[in-house]
Parts: structure tokens; sequence; C-alpha cells
């Protein structure tokens, strides 16, 4: 089995100025010391990229995105096109998250172009899936979950040099303090490992690194990432605090 290297992704959402942002990331770097054998991501608001990516230059510290656009150019206010965020340092991308499907209509076709979208110019795409509560409670998790990932994958070529990560964050759990046990989230890990094998091959499957994303915080993260299937975090809330962060990250191991 492939030795993954684990990956603890901070999503900073719609939080955080500019101010704010360099002032994190000088706690963070003091309190975390040395990154190690694993990768540190951080995705700020878009109007913090720029000075973030400058006052990581220097650093181990990955850049991402929240979100991109599949076109490259052209007449679509408010979007975010890939070449703009290569140039100002970033090397990853989320997408799909629940709460742009939930809030902004992204669909698993939508998913899917912005995926094309960041391949092509190199960004590490980290791909969201998760599923509701009331989809939960009516045993559709897998159904939905893998309804998802077909159509965020759909024509998308995986290889050693072209790896995306996959986030499964359960949207019952993000933001409500709740979180999916280690045995739940590992379940459900495995599922996701299993269809990858399916949809492309089993080296592919042994090397893609699944995340998982839904409250989790230093007090968890430790069990969480020592199931066998996950191989670090996509953090919110926790994210926001320089200790806290720095905490997860060091139990990544």
């Amino acid at each position: 089995m492939t030795k993954r290297r684990p990956c603890i992704a901070g999503n900073w959402k719609m939080n955080m100025n500019v101010a704010d942002s360099l002032k994190f990331i000088t706690e963070f770097t003091h309190e975390l010391k040395a990154v190690g054998d694993r990768d540190v991501v951080i995705a700020p608001p878009f109007t913090s990229l720029y000075s973030s990516g400058v006052a990581l230059a220097d650093s181990e510290l990955k850049l991402a995105s929240q979100n991109v656009h599949w076109e490259d150019s052209g007449a679509f206010t408010g979007e975010i096109a890939a070449p703009f965020l290569v140039d100002v340092g970033c090397t990853y991308v989320i997408i799909g998250h629940s709460e742009r499907r939930q809030y902004f209509g992204e669909t698993d076709e939508t998913v899917n172009k912005r995926l094309h979208a960041a391949l092509r110019h190199g960004l590490t795409p980290i791909v969201c899936v998760g599923e509701l509560l009331e989809e939960r409670e009516s045993n559709k998790t897998w159904d939905v979950i893998e309804r998802q990932l077909k159509g965020a994958f759909a024509n998308v070529t995986m290889s050693a040099d072209n790896m995306p990560l996959i986030a499964y964050e359960p949207v019952w759990a993000i933001g409500t303090g709740k979180t999916a046990s280690p045995a739940q989230a590992q379940e459900v890990h495995a599922m996701i490992r299993e269809w990858v094998g399916r949809a492309f091959d089993a080296a592919t499957a042994d090397a893609v690194r699944i995340l998982y994303g839904g409250s989790m915080k230093p007090s968890n993260s430790r069990e969480l990432i020592s199931q066998p299937d996950i191989d670090g975090g996509l953090i919110g809330g926790a994210a926001l605090n320089p200790e806290h962060f720095a905490a997860i990250v060091r139990s990544a191991v």
C-alpha cells in the first residue's frame, strides 16, 4: 500500500481581511515551527489571496482558492479564473463545497467543469462530496456520494502527477459541532476509495488522498486521521484559530 502524505487544508470561507490573514500566517508559522511530512494548505478569501501568497512565498505552506470558474476569461461577473489563481500563487483549489452547492446553485455538472479547468492549469483540486442529514437518515448516503463522484469525475483522467484530492464532508456535520464518528467517517472514506478503484484503477485508488471535512478540531483530529482511509482534513471553524489549526496539523502523522 502507498504511504499517502497527509494533507490538512484550512478553508477560511468568508472570514479574514488582509490584515487578519497576515496576522494569522505570522502566528501560525510561529506556532507550527515545521510542516514536516505533510501538506498544509490555507484557503483565504479572494481579497487576501495575493498578500497571503506573498507572505507564504518562502514557506512550505500551500495557497488555495475557495472556488474557480471553468472559463479562462470572459463575461462572468464575480467569478475567478484558474490563470488568475495561478498568477497569485495558488497551487490548490476547493471545488464543489457544500455551501457552494447549497447557496449558489453549484451542480455536479458545474463541479466537473471547474475540475477540468483546475487540472488544465496545474492546480490541485480538492473535490467536495457529502450528504445532507435527511439523506443520511433515509440511508441514501452512498447513493448521493456516488452520484456526486460520477458527476464530478466525468471524463477526468487521474494519474500520479494529475491527482485531485477528495474531501468527504457530511453536510450535517459542517459548522454544527456534530462530527461523524471515526467509524462512520472511515466507512464512507473506504467506499469512496473503492469507487475510485472501480472508476479508475487500483493504483489510483491506493494513491488518492481523501480528506474528512465536518467539524474536525484538535480534540478529535488524531482519532479521525488515524483511520486507514482518512488522509487528512478540510477544516473550517478550527482553521481560523492559529493554535487550533497548528494542533490539528501536528496530529496528522
